[in-house]
This record gives C-alpha cells, sequence and structure tokens, in this order.
C-alpha cells in the first residue's frame, strides 16, 4: 500500500523538517504582531471571505468558509474580531469545536489581492445583543456571534494565489464541468432527488442566506 511505502519517508520532528529548509526568513520572524494593527483593520474591512479554522478537544480539526459583504467582521479593538454567524445548514460543527477548545486559526481573503491574513486566537461565542445587533444584515440579527480575543497577526504572501491563479478569470472553469451540489447530495446520500436536492438548494440561496 502507499501509506506503507509513504512511513519510511515520513518527517517525524521539527529538527528534521527545518533540516530540509533551513531558517525562517529573518523578516518572516518578524512580521507576527499580537494585536491587529491599521493595515490588518483596512485587509479585514475589505474581506468578504475568511476560513474559520477549529479543533475538537480530542483533535479532529475542521475548517468552514464565511462570507458576506466586505466588513462582515467587526473588529470593535485592535485585539478582538467579532464574526456574525450567518444562516447555513446547523451542523454547527466549528462551534462545537470551539465549546471544547477555543483555539480558532482565520484566514482572510480579499478578491484581486494575492496576499492573505492570518489570524490566530482564542474564541467564544456570545449571544449578547449588544454584540450582535451592529452585525444584522438584510434586516436580520445572527443568532450567535463568534468572538475572536486576538493573540497572533500576520500577513501571507501572495505565492500560493499567484500559482493557483484564483482571481484570474482565465482559469475559472464553466460551471457546467462539474457536478452540481445537488447531484452530488442525490448521490452521496440516496436520501433526494438530484431535482429535489438542487430546487431546495436554489430556495434556500434566494431566500435563506440571512
Amino acid at each position: 500500500m502507499v501509506s506503507d511505502m509513504l512511513d519510511d519517508q515520513t518527517i517525524r520532528d521539527e529538527t528534521e523538517l527545518r533540516g530540509r529548509f533551513g531558517p525562517v526568513v529573518p523578516v518572516a520572524a518578524l512580521k507576527v504582531l499580537d494585536h491587529l494593527d491599521e493595515y490588518a483593520l483596512r485587509f479585514i474591512a475589505l474581506s468578504p471571505l475568511l476560513v474559520l479554522a477549529s479543533a475538537e478537544a480530542g483533535g479532529g480539526t475542521d475548517a468552514s468558509p464565511r462570507g458576506d459583504a466586505p466588513g462582515f467582521v467587526a473588529a470593535p479593538d485592535p485585539r478582538t474580531l467579532v464574526i456574525p454567524d450567518r444562516r447555513g445548514n446547523n451542523r454547527l460543527d466549528s462551534f462545537a469545536n470551539i465549546l471544547t477548545n477555543p483555539q480558532v486559526g482565520l484566514l482572510f481573503f480579499v478578491p484581486g489581492i494575492d496576499e492573505t491574513l492570518r489570524v490566530k486566537g482564542a474564541g467564544e461565542i456570545t449571544r449578547d445583543p449588544a454584540v450582535l445587533e451592529p452585525l444584522a444584515a438584510q434586516g436580520k440579527v445572527p443568532a450567535v456571534g463568534l468572538v475572536v480575543r486576538v493573540r497572533e497577526v500576520m500577513f501571507h504572501c501572495g505565492k500560493a494565489l499567484i500559482r493557483s491563479r484564483l482571481w484570474n478569470p482565465e482559469g475559472h472553469i464553466p460551471r457546467g464541468a462539474f457536478p452540481s451540489l445537488g447531484r452530488i447530495i442525490a448521490d452521496q446520500t440516496a436520501a433526494v432527488t438530484a431535482e429535489d436536492a438542487e430546487a431546495n438548494l436554489a430556495e434556500a440561496y434566494r431566500t435563506r442566506l440571512y
């Protein structure tokens, strides 16, 4: 098996890992901040999308997108972020993780900019109306919000996005080149027809974004 072949080549400690790459570039080591400076705040205000990474107490991990109009994430002070929870499918994987392990990572994107912003911190779930009401969208106040106590902040270079050509329209595939989510759900679950799944998704996208 491939896994058996890989075992002999698996790197198992940081010393061996660093031996294959060399020392950290000095500027890369210095760029980590313990707060949101003016550049991080401006980037977050422009960002319509982030990825939230979380982990269970036992170590299982999850990554989930969060998105809305640019500036949907609030920054009440340089060491705090508040992410409103917009309507989803109620799996609540990230929130369940945070209840047992508050450590989270955030990766912010801004369309057209290849660099990203990374934030680490501790998360807590709030239901405080004073916090949530200013984050209302389309007249809907979020049921809860994720408050992140910021611990580390750094900008990440754009090499990955440049290589992937993420923002280049010439690299976008035609939507019909990959099955619809309705078709995938129908095939994976056998609990609904593709037509019904696609109709449900279309309705949710049209009327239940908020």
